[in-house]
C-alpha cells in the first residue's frame, strides 16, 4: 500500500502513529564512478512510489537537459542535486534521501565514487547501518571497490549488500556474476564484516531493485528492497554500555538544574545509580525529560534532559555512565584516521580534537603506518596525504572517556580540527588499546615501522644492572584513603625507615607533586586523574632506575587505581588502604579542608561531595584509627619482608 493510499484510508493521526513506529534503517551506496549509485537510489524511490508528481515532472525536464538515458527519465537526477553534478554526470557531495515502506523508514546516503571525494564518502558512512557496494558487471572489482569496502568496515558497518549492477550489459550472465562474487569474497575475507549479501541487478531496467525481473531466473534471492526491509540491525545497537555525554547544563531558574544531551548508547532509567566522568561523582537519576514530558527510561538516540537527586558538579563535556561500567579515562589514544586536508598529517602536529561534547588540544605523537587500501598492507609513511588512511597516536590535553570504536561507535569516534582555520581536517576511530603486557613490551622493544618513539631505557645500563648496583628489588606502594586518613605520614615514615636501612626510595604525596611536577593542574576531575597518571608514570620510571616509590594519593575511584597499576606494569605494585572513617578524618583536619567544604566555600572534597570507592582489592589494609602510626609502619615493613623485598 502506498503512502498516499494509507493516508486516505487511515487518516492523518493514525498514519503518523504507524509511521513513527517503523524501524529506521540508515544505508549508503558507494562504488566507483558510473557504477550506477544515483540511478539505483532513484529507482528505489521511483518504484516504491516515494516520489511526488511535481518532483517527477521536474526530473523529466532535467532529463531533457542533463539526462543520459535518451527519452526515458534519468532517475539519477532525483539524487544528483548539485548543478556541477548534473553537468558532469557524477556525484560530488553526499546526497541524502528519505522514504518509507510498510515495514521500515529509510535514510539513504548517495556518496561520491571519485578517489578525491573519499572524505565525503567517509562522512556519509559514519552513521550508517548498512552499505550497498555497487560493482559494474562489466568492470568487476576495482581498487575503489576495495577502498570503499575497507572504509565501510573501518567505520563499523556490519551489513554489506554487494549489488552487481548493469547485468543487462553483460547479457544477464550468471558466470559473470559468480566470478565477481568470488573475487570480492576473496578480498572481503580480510575485512571485519559479518554479513555480506550479493544481488545481481540492473538499476536502469529496474531488475531486482524493488521488483523481480524475468531476465535472471537463475538468481533465487530477494530483490534489494526486500532485503533492506528484513535485514536485522537492531542487534547492532549498543544497549548495554550507558554513555550520556552532557551537551548543555539547563538552568531556567534557581530551582532547576538539568543536563541535556543525546544518549549515545545504553539505557538509563529513573532511579538508576550513575557516575559522572571524569570526576567520578555519583548520584541517582531523579527524572528524564523529553519535549513531550517526562519518561521512565531513555535509550540510545534519544535527546533528553536528566536531573539528579544530588547537587553535584556536572558541566558540558562530562559523561554520565554506569558506576560499574565506565570507559577508561586516558590522555593517550590510538586511532585510525581518514585525512581530509590538503596539508598532510605529520607526527608532531597540533590540532583540536572533538570527542562527543568535549573539545581539547591534541598532538600527533606518532604516525604508526599508512594503509594501502588496495591490498590492506601497512606501509611506513612520513605523512598522510588527503584521503589517505593511517594509524596514529595522539596525546590529549585532558583525559577522554573513550571506548574503542569497535565497541561503541558513538564514543569511539572523533574529529580533528585545524587550530587556525577551524576546518575539520580528519576523522578518527579509536582502536582497542593494547594489554598491559603488550604495552610494557613495547616500552622496551624497538619502535614499530614509522614510529618515532624510542626505547624507554636508553644506553647500556639495564634495569637489572641498576638493581644489582643498588642491592635492592624496587617496588611501588600506592597508598589510598580519605584526606587526613594518615597516608602521607605513613609514606614519609616508611621513606625514613628505608633510608636508615640503606634502601633507596622516594615518597610522593599530593602536596609534593603539586608544588613542582603538577603545579599546572587544578582540582577538577580531569586534573585529578592527570595528577595520578603522572605519579604512576614517575613511579614506573623509578622502577627502571632501581628506586622504590611510595605514592600517597587519595585516588578515590577504583578504575583510577586499576589504571595506575596498569601504567606501572610491575608485579611489585601493591595497594595499601589507610582505612579511617570520615568523622575521624574531619577531627584530624587542622587545615580546615572539610570545614570549608561544609561551608560551601570549596567543592569536590572526597568523602563529602565527591565519592570515595572503598578498595576491595587492596594488598594491605591498615586501621589508622585503632592502631598507632608506628604499628602500621611495622605492618608495612613486615609485608615487604614477606614479599622478599627487604633484606
Amino acid at each position: 500500500m502506498s503512502g498516499h493510499r494509507q493516508l486516505d484510508e487511515l487518516g492523518i493521526d493514525a498514519y503518523l502513529q504507524r509511521y513513527g513506529q517503523r524501524e529506521m534503517l540508515r544505508l549508503l551506496t558507494c562504488g566507483s564512478v558510473d557504477d550506477g549509485k544515483s540511478t539505483l537510489i532513484g529507482r528505489l524511490l521511483h518504484d516504491s512510489q516515494a516520489v511526488s508528481d511535481d518532483v517527477l515532472a521536474a526530473t523529466r525536464q532535467a532529463s531533457e537537459r542533463f539526462g543520459t538515458t535518451g527519452d526515458d527519465v534519468d532517475l539519477a537526477l532525483l539524487v544528483d542535486g548539485l548543478q556541477a553534478e548534473r553537468e558532469q554526470g557524477i556525484t560530488i557531495d553526499v546526497a541524502y534521501r528519505y522514504f518509507a515502506t510498510d515495514r521500515r523508514k529509510f535514510v539513504v546516503a548517495d556518496t561520491p565514487g571519485h578517489v578525491q571525494y573519499t572524505r565525503n564518502m567517509a562522512t556519509g558512512a559514519s552513521n550508517c547501518d548498512l552499505a550497498v557496494i555497487l560493482i559494474d558487471a562489466r568492470h568487476g572489482v576495482l581498487e575503489q571497490t576495495h577502498r570503499h569496502s575497507f572504509l565501510c568496515s573501518l567505520l563499523g558497518i556490519q551489513h554489506f549488500v554487494v549489488a552487481i549492477n548493469k547485468m543487462d550489459l553483460v547479457g544477464w550472465s550468471e558466470d559473470r556474476f559468480e566470478a565477481i562474487r568470488a573475487a570480492y569474497s576473496q578480498f572481503a575475507a580480510r575485512l571485519q564484516v559479518r554479513d555480506i549479501h550479493f544481488i545481481p541487478m540492473s538499476a536502469t531496467k529496474g531488475e531486482n531493485v524493488v521488483h523481480r525481473g524475468a531476465s535472471m531466473p537463475w538468481f533465487q534471492g530477494s530483490p534489494l528492497l526486500d532485503h533492506l526491509e528484513t535485514v536485522h540491525v537492531a542487534g547492532d545497537r549498543n544497549l548495554v554500555d550507558l554513555r550520556f555525554p552532557v551537551q548543555l547544563v539547563v538552568r531556567p531558574d534557581a530551582d532547576f538544574r538539568g543536563y541535556a544531551g543525546t544518549v549515545a548508547s545504553g539505557v538509563v532509567r529513573v532511579g538508576d545509580r550513575i557516575a559522572v566522568l571524569p570526576a567520578g561523582t555519583q548520584s541517582r537519576v531523579a527524572s528524564i525529560g523529553t519535549p513531550d514530558g517526562d519518561v521512565p527510561e531513555a535509550f540510545a538516540g534519544m535527546a533528553v534532559t536528566l536531573t539528579l537527586q544530588d547537587a553535584i558538579d556536572v558541566s558540558r563535556g562530562d559523561m554520565v555512565v554506569a558506576p560499574n561500567n565506565a570507559p577508561p579515562l586516558t590522555n593517550t589514544i590510538e586511532a585510525m584516521v581518514v585525512w581530509f586536508a590538503d596539508a598532510p598529517l605529520r607526527a608532531g602536529a597540533n590540532y583540536l580534537l572533538k570527542h562527543t561534547t568535549v573539545q581539547t588540544a591534541a598532538k600527533v605523537t606518532d604516525l604508526r603506518y599508512r594503509v594501502d587500501v588496495g591490498t590492506l598492507h601497512r606501509q611506513s609513511a612520513p605523512a598522510l596525504a588527503m584521503n589517505e588512511i593511517g594509524r596514529v597516536r595522539l596525546e590529549c590535553a585532558r583525559p577522554l572517556a573513550a571506548d574503542a570504536y569497535g565497541k561503541n561507535r558513538q564514543t569511539g569516534a572523533f574529529i580533528l580540527i585545524d587550530r587556525i582555520g577551524n576546518a575539520t581536517v580528519g576523522a578518527g576511530m579509536i582502536v582497542e588499546r593494547k594489554t598491559v603486557d603488550e604495552a610494557a613490551h613495547r616500552r622496551g622493544a624497538s619502535a614499530d615501522a614509522g614510529s618515532n618513539v624510542r626505547r624507554a631505557t636508553r644506553g647500556r645500563i639495564t634495569p637489572a644492572a641498576r638493581r644489582q648496583r643498588l642491592g635492592q628489588e624496587p617496588f611501588v606502594l600506592w597508598i589510598t584513603g580519605l584526606p587526613r586518613a594518615g597516608k602521607s605520614s605513613l609514606a614519609h615514615g616508611l621513606e625514613q625507615w628505608l633510608f636508615d636501612h640503606d634502601y633507596h626510595a622516594l615518597a610522593l604525596d599530593g602536596e609534593l607533586l603539586r608544588l613542582g611536577l603538577n603545579r599546572d593542574l587544578g582540582f577538577g576531575g580531569a586534573d585529578r586523574w592527570e595528577n595520578q597518571r603522572r605519579a604512576a608514570e614517575l613511579a614506573r620510571m623509578n622502577l627502571d632506575f632501581g628506586i622504590s616509590s611510595i605514592v600517597a594519593l587519595v585516588s578515590p575511584l577504583a578504575f583510577e587505581r586499576r589504571r595506575a597499576r596498569e601504567i606501572v606494569g610491575s608485579p611489585h605494585f601493591f595497594q595499601v588502604w589507610c582505612n579511617a572513617p570520615l568523622e575521624v578524618c574531619e577531627a584530624r583536619d587542622e587545615h580546615g579542608l572539610f570545614a570549608a567544604a561544609r561551608r560551601g566555600e570549596i567543592q569536590g572534597v572526597t568523602g563529602l561531595d565527591a565519592p570515595y570507592e572503598r578498595p576491595d582489592d587492596a594488598d594491605l589494609v591498615l586501621d589508622t584509627v585503632a592502631d598507632s602510626a608506628a604499628a602500621n609502619l611495622q605492618k608495612v615493613i613486615d609485608f615487604l619482608h614477606q614479599r622478599g623485598l627487604l633484606r
